[in-house]
């Protein structure tokens, strides 16, 4: 990225995620050109009500392309001229990433209590890797799919398969080794005497104040790792879980989650809305950033309202980590309820995302992408919510801060053998 770039990250406010926008309306379902296409075929049969327990994934036929309906097929894949798009070599590399995971004594343990075998998932990658090789465009792709895959669509938030995406990014920022007058708000390593903190653990509050600055009182002082200028910076990255730094002296690292309190995570918009600042209604990111923009002593009220704190390492520019710890690859990789979905595991997701088209303005197109499960996040709770990973840097943020639509979460196991 170019230095103008960096100088355009360092003087504006980071972009929210979506994680911060409560009350927002999904997309609401875009129709295609044909009526068998709409999205109601992509949903769920109706489910027997009754007092049993659903199984979260249900088994289903694939479900084939209509004519003219190329959202359905995952063109990305096979668009060597788009280049901001995780291509077919991206995807290999994150299922590569993934059949590493799966052979570790984690992956083994992860797995134990599954209805799916860690056994069936390595060998449906290791088919899908191969058919990924062989085949020259998406529809040949999709038909190898249908023939020997079995879908399992997540039953969603409503029974019908009806999934929540949103978005996330890795932030990138300007910040310093030591504090100065200009970079005061620190990022915190991971304490190593946490484990024996008695619970419930301090509050955010209690570990660095209403103002963010008052570290150096409690339990965080000694353990600064970098310094930012804006105390939104710090804080968006203990909400995405990593973040890339330009440093003061013209070096380059990144920073990775190392550890967190025993608090759940409390979004500020839900704050705003909670408190009557900011209408439930309409409420977009825009709305949340000039808020702050017009009252920023606000900061010190609503951050220490999530009382949950997530410490650091230093990553030394390794690429941003799932939960599974393996690199998060843009637009490949997912973050999901890991007590509910398989970790490692291929998907196929289908939902109206934004892009920002050739006249630099934001539009939304329905898609399909193949992915890989590799993470998963303190929001991110129930077989209805998907978190998106979108990449590194100004653009991601954008695309980010705007992704909250309904679609629908499909992992793809090969057909068991008669």
């Amino acid at each position: 990225m170019n230095s103008q770039s960096f100088a355009n990250i360092t003087i504006s406010l980071p972009v929210f995620m979506v994680s911060l926008i409560v009350g927002i309306q999904p997309l609401p379902n875009q129709e295609l050109a044909a009526s068998e296409c709409r999205l109601a075929k992509w949903n769920l049969p109706p489910l027997a009500n009754n007092n049993k327990k659903l199984p979260v994934l249900i088994s289903r036929q694939p479900i084939t392309c209509c004519q003219e309906d190329i959202s359905c097929l995952d063109q990305a894949i096979y668009d060597d001229k788009n280049d901001q798009i995780a291509d077919k070599k991206a995807l290999l590399q994150s299922i590569d990433y993934s059949l590493k995971y799966l052979q570790t004594q984690r992956a083994i343990k992860a797995y134990q209590k599954s209805e799916i075998t860690r056994e069936r998932v390595i060998q449906s990658l290791q088919r899908f890797r191969q058919l990924l090789i062989a085949t020259k465009s998406a529809p040949e792709l999709h038909a190898a799919i249908e023939k020997e895959f079995v879908f399992y669509q997540s039953v969603g938030r409503d029974r019908k398969g009806t999934v929540l995406f949103t978005a996330y990014y890795e932030p990138l920022y300007l910040a310093s080794r030591q504090p100065t007058k200009e970079f005061r708000y620190p990022a915190y390593r991971y304490p190593p005497d946490l484990e024996s903190w008695a619970k419930p653990h301090p509050t955010r509050l209690e570990l660095e104040g209403a103002d963010g600055l008052q570290s150096s009182k409690g339990k965080l002082k000694g353990l600064e790792l970098f310094w930012f200028k804006d105390r939104l910076q710090p804080y968006m990255i203990q909400i995405q879980g990593s973040g890339r730094l330009k440093l003061t002296d013209g070096t380059q690292t990144t920073i990775g989650y190392a550890g967190n309190t025993a608090y759940n995570y409390r979004s500020l918009g839900r704050s705003l809305v909670d408190d009557g600042k900011l209408p439930l209604e309409g409420l977009t990111m825009p709305i949340i950033l000039d808020y702050f923009r017009k009252y920023p002593q606000d900061l010190n009220i609503y951050i220490p309202r999530d009382q949950s704190f997530v410490f650091f390492q230093e990553t030394h520019g390794q690429p941003a980590q799932g939960s599974i710890s393996v690199p998060l690859t843009p637009e490949r990789s997912i973050a999901t309820d890991k007590s509910l979905m398989p970790p490692g595991a291929l998907a196929l997701i289908r939902a109206p995302f934004p892009y920002i088209n050739k006249s630099n303005k934001m539009e939304y197109r329905v898609v399909s992408r193949y992915v890989l499960d590799q993470d998963t996040g303190g929001a991110i709770k129930g077989a209805g919510r998907v978190d998106y990973y979108l990449g590194t840097g100004d653009s991601p943020g954008e695309r980010a801060g705007v992704t909250v639509s309904n679609g629908q979460l499909f992992y793809l196991l090969l057909k068991p053998q008669n």
